[in-house]
């Protein structure tokens, strides 16, 4: 049976010390529930016992997590989660996005991986379930671009599937029709900015927000163009869209090929597009998984539990098609 090791790590402020356990030892209690292994804190010091990989990891999630107390950054039960994710990456360049509202980083090797992908390419594809942070992180580069005059203009948008964009035929003026379609990007930009300045920014058109059906006959030049929801788009939507990139513009399209609500048979224009483009200079793909789920726990088990049981059905099908032959 592998042997305990005991490693130990001393922290010079004890304000810091303090909120790096946290109350009652809360943040403590945490990372050994996610990295199995034993805590103790004892003055400044925390020693880990446990095994030597899941002890080394638990190490390096406590030095992750007092560097960013020593950054200035407050600590919440979301950082501690993500500290444990990253510790096996090693420090590595930082990839945080500054908004006017809070400092994002990434909180799982998944969102490492599109934080840089985001620096890289003028063409992103994110590709995952829920709770990943597809459309939130792409938001928040797009919000740290603009406050930085990278870009002048940052366009949203996603396709109204629900109503067929059909959208004459819901109540309301323009706005009150669409918004129902939009509101997860209202509420991310409400999360990076303060509310004037987004009523500012959307009333001048300096953000726009609009389903897909909109974007038909444009280009989008010094632009941070965003498309969510993508798998809902039929291949001539997708192709409409990707040719709207215009000069010093950048474009991510974020969607999870698992959700598709298209009318049965019809082709999902994210995968018509990953098939086509996915190796071109310039494209990028990140593929996030379980593992990258930054929401609630459960969300994670959830999303294991129906890709076990699409695998399954999978195999089942693989299986009967041998069988035939």
């Amino acid at each position: 049976m592998p042997d305990t090791v005991h490693l130990s790590s001393t922290f010079a402020d004890n304000a810091l010390m303090q909120e790096l356990v946290g109350p009652h030892n809360t943040n403590l209690t945490r990372l050994e529930k996610k990295l199995g292994v034993k805590l103790h804190s004892h003055g400044n010091t925390v020693t880990v016992e446990g095994l030597a990989e899941q002890a080394t990891l638990a190490q390096a999630a406590l030095q992750n997590l007092y560097g960013r107390l020593k950054a200035g950054h407050m600590i919440e039960t979301g950082d501690v989660d993500a500290a444990a994710r990253m510790s096996g990456m090693g420090p590595g360049e930082d990839l945080s996005i500054r908004t006017r509202k809070r400092v994002i980083a990434p909180r799982s090797p998944g969102q490492r991986a599109y934080f840089q992908a985001l620096v890289d390419n003028d063409l992103v594809f994110a590709l995952g379930p829920a709770g990943t942070g597809k459309t939130y992180l792409a938001v928040a580069k797009a919000v740290a671009m603009k406050i930085a005059g990278e870009v002048d203009r940052i366009v949203l948008s996603r396709p109204a599937v629900e109503a067929g964009e059909r959208l004459g035929f819901l109540p309301g003026d323009l706005k009150e029709k669409v918004d129902p379609y939009l509101r997860p990007l209202y509420d991310a930009l409400h999360d990076m900015l303060p509310g004037d300045l987004v009523t500012r920014l959307l009333t001048s058109g300096e953000i726009e927000v609009a389903p897909l059906a909109f974007m038909r006959g444009r280009t989008l030049a010094n632009s941070f163009i965003i498309l969510d929801e993508a798998q809902n788009t039929t291949p001539v939507q997708m192709k409409m869209f990707l040719t709207r990139l215009g000069e010093n513009s950048r474009m991510v399209v974020t969607g999870d090929l698992s959700q598709i609500d298209l009318p049965r048979g019809t082709q999902s224009g994210l995968k018509d597009a990953i098939d086509i483009i996915g190796d071109v200079d310039g494209v990028a793909q990140v593929e996030f998984s379980a593992r990258d789920v930054v929401r609630h726990d459960l969300v994670a088990r959830i999303v294991q539990a129906y890709d076990a049981r699409d695998a399954a059905r999978r195999a089942d099908r693989d299986a009967d098609s041998s069988d035939v032959s």
